[in-house]
């Protein structure tokens, strides 16, 4: 049901998720060290505090201008670099057995990674793509000799494909947000505000147990559903007026991001039309993954759908400005997307948003964004799609 409802008694009905899913395991982590020794073509790999820190190490940490990182040679044990009065949260955070190189605020970290790359006699080190450029170049100027080419066929060639643990982290992650999104259609009413919306979503999320309540989230009304990520400002809502929500929370790091958009009372015809047009071409985008297509396909089948009902096949508007899809995982947009040039085939275990947006300029834009994982002959929904433009399941 869309309006309706009140935003108290919503909140009050939601419980911590019943049936969490299980944290990765510290065997889990040693096994994908093991992979990026595997693939490493370079002496050494270097992992700072992010995303890919979590990934591998289990560090959950932000990067800031205090390099935290994972030295890991090509072969042996990886080495943490840490500032010293870090290393009781840092082992308290730690997901693998790994030593300490620590250092105090007045040393630079990266001569501490350059006596460790010389004592192992390490000539390459590959960088990871997500450390900040003034800590590679003093890591450049630290370590002259040593080539320092980039880490992201390795990062990404371990990241890209989820195993089940992962698989059933970003299930929940989804299932969270997708109540969320019912919740959130029940509470609109003429005048709310697209802040209080946010405030609801936020609130509905932490009620469930995610990480920090949502991770994002946009709530557009009217004529600024046809920006991709709105206008600032506030908005009001006014009946029949069309409303698009995107939203994501984390639940160990993982991620989800689905957007829903309707109509508050009485749908038009070209918004009826339109939504439908959206609909057949995130199904037909689905439809057509199978191991081994390259990702750009299925963004060119979402835009043929788009083109034989008139829209462009471009990026043009009226039509699909933005990519058909992205990688989802421990990042909200991480490597490979579904996206022209992007050749990668896609693999079992590989996981993507699909949202082929048509934008109608001036006037409303309708994104339907779901998420799907890769399986041996085709793909899995995490969730189903949206039914009709005026019902959320």
């Amino acid at each position: 049901m869309i309006g309706g409802w009140i935003a108290a008694a919503e909140l009050a009905a939601l419980k911590p998720w019943p049936t969490p899913a299980p944290a990765i395991t510290r065997d889990e982590r040693m096994a994908r060290i093991a992979k990026a020794q595997d693939l490493m073509t370079s002496d050494a790999l270097i992992v700072g505090a992010g995303a890919s820190l979590r990934y591998f190490a289990g560090v959950g940490w932000n990067a800031t201008e205090r390099m935290v990182a994972m030295l890991l040679p090509k072969s042996g044990q990886p080495v943490m670099i840490c500032p010293r009065f870090e290393e009781g949260s840092l082992v308290a955070s730690l997901g693998i057995d790994a030593p300490l190189k620590l250092w105090e605020e007045h040393e630079n970290p990266a001569a501490k990674v350059a006596g460790t790359l010389a004592a192992w006699g390490a000539t390459s080190l590959a960088i990871d793509p997500a450390l900040a450029f003034a800590m590679f170049d003093a890591l450049r100027l630290a370590a002259p000799d040593v080539a320092m080419p980039n880490a992201a066929p390795v990062i990404d060639g371990c990241r890209a494909i989820k195993s089940p643990a992962e698989l059933a982290l970003m299930s929940q992650a989804k299932a969270m947000t997708l109540e969320v999104h019912r919740r959130a259609a029940r509470i609109l009413a003429p005048g709310i505000t697209t802040g209080e919306v946010r405030r609801f979503i936020d609130q509905a999320h932490r009620a469930l147990g995610a990480d920090d309540g949502s991770s994002f989230c946009a709530v557009q009304f009217g004529e600024a559903s046809a920006y991709p990520h709105g206008l600032p400002g506030e908005q009001a809502l006014a009946p029949d007026q069309l409303v698009l929500i995107d939203t994501g929370c984390r639940v160990q790091g993982y991620n989800s991001d689905i957007t829903r958009t309707y109509v508050f009372g009485q749908p038009s015809q070209e918004h009826r039309r339109v939504w439908e047009v959206e609909k057949r071409a995130q199904a037909a985008a689905f439809a057509a993954v199978k191991p081994g297509v390259p990702c750009e396909e299925i963004d060119a089948v979402a835009r043929r759908v788009l083109a034989s009902e008139g829209f462009s096949a471009d990026y043009d508007l009226p039509g699909l400005p933005h990519r058909t899809g992205h990688g989802i995982g421990l990042s909200i947009h991480e490597a490979p997307y579904l996206v022209r040039g992007d050749k990668t085939p896609l693999q079992p275990g590989m996981c993507f948003s699909n949202e082929p947006m048509i934008v109608i300029e001036g006037q409303f834009g309708i994104r339907l964004e779901d998420h799907f994982h890769v399986t041996e002959d085709g793909a899995a929904w995490f969730t189903p799609p949206q039914p009709a433009i005026d019902r959320l399941a």
